[in-house]
């Protein structure tokens, strides 16, 4: 389960980066800014524990909101 965390931790900045880098038109900027935001609640390193009481079903529960809300981000850009 770890190894998924880091694989989608590292996926979602490199992502995030490329995008705030390379196109930056539109809804871009916000696009980026979560797929940062998800980077974060994916690392495993951050969440061994549960600090600020975070428990795991709430970070899965907080970038499965982060993915369905980009269709209401890149809705104006279209």
């Amino acid at each position: 389960m770890a190894l998924i965390g880091w694989i989608l931790s590292f996926a979602a900045l490199f992502g995030g980066l490329a995008l705030r880098q390379d196109l930056p038109v539109g809804g871009s900027v916000a696009l980026s800014n979560l797929l940062i935001g998800l980077s974060v609640l994916a690392c495993p390193m951050l969440w061994q524990e549960k600090p600020m009481g975070v428990s795991r079903g709430q970070r899965i529960v907080a970038g499965l909101a982060l993915i369905l809300a980009l269709p209401l981000i890149l809705l104006p850009t279209a």
